[in-house]
């Protein structure tokens, strides 16, 4: 038949776990495999300690401000501390269980559980630890970190990774199969300049970071929010007239004081100030994708701290999620209306232009305001309190079409406009220079397993 691939494998050349599985046997694993074994690779185990993250059940102590506690959902930056993960008390994260799972600088992390395959590296000494989802990858000698996480993202390392994947239902990797992960053993000298792009890359991000907080604090500055605190108190006293009769709302949660000491804010604003459907324009026009067409789609998940989409989906229409309704634009921003994920905001680069993003967002513009002040205004303190005000629901909270127009937002003043949209034109930039040095990281580790050099073949 045109087209049939077939292998013949013996008896006695399965693997480890005897795997009987055609797929696990096709022509491009096996070549892959042939490769690696010319350069004398070995297990991966050989180079490392292996374990995997807690396993006791601590989600009743999940809370915003902690010990950072690492998920699968967290792994997609090469660095983790870019993730924005839950976290945990100091007094859970100190209880002998949670020692096993403590993470030190220069660990990897690989995802085990749901998407499985993606991979962090950790890159500092503060406190933190992960979920069991996670496998704990901690180098022991000979390799260094850098290169053991690049040669997992490459297509070497995710070949294998994809190939021992078991289970039904919910698929997995377990740690047992990680000693029939083969890596070679690189030069000292390949892994040294391995280790100086990645450090390279590091210094790019930590300055757009810098950049993007100097954006923040010239809003900060504006709106007078530098040293500002609203009232801290829970209670409040309303006459019908002024609360249910006007808002439709009866939710006490709703007439906290801070809230009205935010919108007071921006009502005296000297730059002036406007409702959100006065300033910025809400795109809700629905669009069905094609079939048989590719599409990149967006979603919650592929959010990052800084405003960037750090991943996304290039999926066909038939297999996208019925939410896959949004088409965005350049210079759109998108804004999450989930209650628990409202700081999911991004502006929308050139790369992402004609992409779908999911219903769970608002795509966003304005005349008034700039893409990039947008972005910062509304991952800013002031907007994410009136965002979270206007949340209603019970399970799953979210702010709909109506209240979001009601919203009162700042005309924030051409001049400062400018100066956010410099920073963050120069952060995005930077963070591109980041992402770029670790891609050609990658293809170089690739590159000399294709060709032998930098690889010591004893």
């Amino acid at each position: 038949m045109k087209g049939l691939e077939i292998t013949e494998i013996n008896l006695k050349d399965l693997e480890r776990t005897a795997r009987l599985d055609s797929e696990f046997y096709k022509k491009e694993n096996l070549n892959i495999i042939n490769l690696l074994n010319k350069t004398n690779a070995k297990p991966l185990t050989e180079f490392l300690q292996v374990s995997d993250g807690n396993h006791m059940g601590i989600s009743e102590f999940f809370c915003e401000e902690g010990i950072p506690y690492y998920r699968g959902q967290d792994i997609h930056d090469f660095f983790i501390e870019n993730a924005n993960p839950i976290c945990i008390p100091k007094t859970v994260f100190s209880k002998p269980v949670m020692k096993r799972s403590y993470l030190k600088k220069n660990d990897v992390l690989l995802s085990i559980v749901g998407t499985i395959g993606e991979v962090s590296l950790v890159n500092t000494d503060s406190d933190a630890t992960c979920s069991c989802k996670l496998a704990i990858l901690r180098p022991k000698s000979t390799l260094k970190s850098e290169t053991i996480a690049l040669f997992l993202q490459s297509k070497y390392g995710q070949n294998q990774i994809r190939k021992f994947i078991r289970g039904a239902v919910q698929m997995g990797f377990i740690l047992e199969d990680l000693d029939q992960i083969i890596i070679p053993k690189f030069f000292p000298d390949f892994q040294s300049k391995i280790e100086q792009i990645v450090k390279s890359a590091h210094a790019k991000l930590s300055e757009s970071k810098s950049l993007y907080a100097e954006a923040e604090d010239i809003l900060l500055l504006e709106l007078g929010l530098k040293n500002w605190h609203p009232r801290n108190t829970n209670i409040n006293v309303k006459k019908l007239k002024e609360s249910f009769l006007q808002t439709g709302r009866l939710d006490s949660e709703y007439y906290l004081p801070r809230y009205e000491d935010y919108a007071h804010l921006i009502e005296h604003y000297r730059g002036g100030y406007g409702q959100f459907s006065n300033v910025c324009m809400i795109n809700e026009a629905n669009y069905v994708p094609a079939a048989n067409e590719k599409y990149t789609y967006i979603e919650l998940g592929n959010i990052g701290s800084y405003g960037n989409i750090t991943d996304c989906t290039v999926a066909y229409g038939k297999d996208l999620p019925s939410r896959a309704r949004r088409v965005v634009h350049t210079n759109n921003v998108i804004l999450s209306s989930v209650g628990g994920s409202l700081q999911s905001c991004a502006l929308i680069s050139s790369e992402y232009d004609n992409a779908i993003c999911s219903t769970g967002f608002f795509v966003v513009r304005s005349n008034a305001i700039n893409s990039e002040t947008l972005l910062t205004l509304f991952k800013s303190e002031v907007m994410q309190n009136l965002l979270k005000q206007s949340c209603s629901g019970t399970i799953l909270t979210a702010i709909n079409h109506t209240e979001l127009q009601k919203i009162v937002v700042p005309k924030i003043r051409k001049e400062v406009q400018d100066k956010i949209a410099e920073n963050i034109q120069k952060s995005i930039a930077l963070r591109n220079k980041s992402k770029s040095l670790l891609e050609n990281a990658k293809v170089q580790v690739e590159n000399v397993i294709q060709t032998g050099g930098g690889i010591k073949l004893c």
